[in-house]
């Protein structure tokens, strides 16, 4: 492998981001170094998840020596929101925020919601795009709770762990359950397959 090769870029501007999944790959005995590029990527507004993440990836094709990845996940309130804001969470975090969401639901009792979240890594040795998935369950909280995490950390509840939300759990608490940590555990099992 060549020093170029064993270089894994996570494009993000999001701090947050890296440091959940930098805490994630330190833990992993891995032949790659994780780097942070803030390379800017075009997002559109599409019906899921995996299509933005497409698009993102397929953004910055050719500006990266190496193999590099994004990530992009959802918040979604199922009911009853049918889904909203899911692949606008972005735009939602930044407009109305979690007090804007709160204000849309009237019983608590009877919410449902998931966060998504999907890796879309181009893997240079392959010449290929793969994706990496992950899914978790819950509810709404009531009102914000906790001051770790980030987004829409405060309100939600997950069904594993349902008195506590994401922002009141430490970040290897929710990197064991979450969305983002699901995804990464299968990305890890991909590079653990494919040294080059």
């Amino acid at each position: 492998m060549s020093k170029d090769q064993n270089i894994l870029y996570f494009i993000s501007g999001n701090v947050h981001k890296y440091n959940e999944i930098l805490n994630l790959f330190r833990k992993e005995n891995l032949k790659y170094i994780l780097k942070q590029k803030n390379t800017t990527t075009v997002e559109i507004q599409a019906r899921s998840i995996k299509e933005v993440a497409l698009y993102k990836l397929e953004s910055i094709k050719g500006q990266i020596d190496g193999s590099y990845f994004i990530e992009d996940a959802g918040f979604f309130v199922d009911t009853p929101l049918d889904g909203f804001p899911g692949v606008y969470s972005s735009y939602v975090m930044k407009t109305i925020g979690n007090k804007g969401i709160l204000r849309l639901i009237d019983n608590f009792d009877e919410t449902r919601a998931h966060f998504t979240s999907v890796i879309a890594l181009y893997f240079k040795p392959l010449d290929k795009n793969l994706f990496f998935e992950g899914t978790i369950y819950g509810k709404v909280s009531k009102t914000l709770r906790g001051s770790g995490g980030f987004g829409f950390d405060p309100i939600f509840l997950p069904n594993v762990i349902p008195n506590k939300t994401f922002a009141e759990l430490t970040t290897e608490e929710k990197n064991k359950i979450s969305h983002r940590g699901q995804a990464w555990r299968k990305l890890i099992k991909f590079l653990r397959e494919n040294t080059y």
